[in-house]
């Protein structure tokens, strides 16, 4: 059964994404998505992370594939003007990729390349539109395909943004233009969770929501965090667990597993965002009972 058949089937899913490298040795990344392959529902491979130069997530996504291990393929508005981001997602097509996850980008400056022009031809939900086109047979102009793809889009959505409203609008505009499920930014706030689903039901957005859970490192971590992610918010007793414990990496292991079995009850799936904590990952899953 296809990612996509899950989601239509309202089966709970499972998601961890894995950051490609900077180079083209995938040995360790193709190995850590291996340790997953039977636990997770799908992978998601990102696009140039933090905008950060890596391998591209497309060749990544196609190497997965090959291992039997469903992949989505984020696809970001950052580098790209409408031109190339239309004859990636044929190539994704081409190449048997049938997820997209699809979104804005990191802004250049806060990348390895600072200098590097941001494109952002296209917004988010335009993006998710250009693909629901593309799967009616057209282009962006209406000039016909010669072969049409077919995609389960994907989109973001964070549950934490203060004010609320424009996310939630947001959101609504990527379900009218073809998003079929959403994977949200890091939860640490179960309680804001539920505002932020109250809203959804108050708005009449029917989707499937998947809540982010990112593994913390340290306190250090969660307070930069703090300061700077906006619509994320590490509570002080996380950060006080982070600080007095001994065992940093259990700990982290701990939180989000119990965090997974609360947020559980309430979503459709979960999506895990590692962040170089790969092999942690079955860990997690061991601990939540997933």
């Amino acid at each position: 059964m296809t990612f996509c058949e899950k989601i239509k089937q309202g089966k709970f899913l499972i998601t961890s994404e894995i950051g490609p490298p900077k180079g083209i040795d995938l040995k360790e990344t193709l190995e850590d998505a291996e340790l997953i392959k039977n636990r997770v529902d799908a992978i998601n491979v990102t696009d140039l992370q933090s905008s950060v130069m890596r391998i591209g997530s497309l060749a990544v996504c196609r190497l997965l594939k090959e291992r039997g291990i469903e992949a989505i393929f984020q696809l970001t508005c950052r580098d790209r003007n409408r031109l190339a981001l239309q004859s990636d997602l044929l190539s994704a097509a081409a190449l048997g990729i049938e997820n997209a996850l699809l979104l804005t980008g990191d802004y250049p400056t806060l990348g390895d390349h600072p200098e590097a022009k941001p494109v952002f031809d296209l917004g988010s939900v335009q993006l998710i539109e250009v693909a629901r086109t593309l799967q009616e047979g057209k282009d962006m102009k209406g000039n016909p395909l010669k072969g049409t793809p077919k995609f389960c889009i994907g989109a973001v959505v964070n549950p934490g943004a203060d004010p609320l409203e424009p996310e939630i609008i947001k959101m609504s505009l990527k379900v009218k233009a073809g998003a079929q499920f959403f994977q949200t930014q890091a939860v640490y706030e179960v309680e804001k969770f539920k505002l932020f689903l109250e809203e959804m039901k108050k708005n009449d957005i029917k989707t499937t929501v998947m809540a982010g859970i990112v593994l913390l490192k340290s306190a250090g971590m969660a307070k930069f965090m703090n300061k700077n992610v906006a619509g994320v918010y590490v509570p002080d007793n996380l950060i006080k667990e982070m600080e007095e414990t001994k065992d940093k990496s259990k700990e982290s292991i701990e939180i989000a597993a119990r965090l997974i079995k609360e947020l559980k009850p309430l979503c459709r799936g979960i999506h895990i965002m590692p962040i170089g904590w790969d092999k942690k990952v079955p860990l997690v899953l061991d601990a939540a009972g997933l």
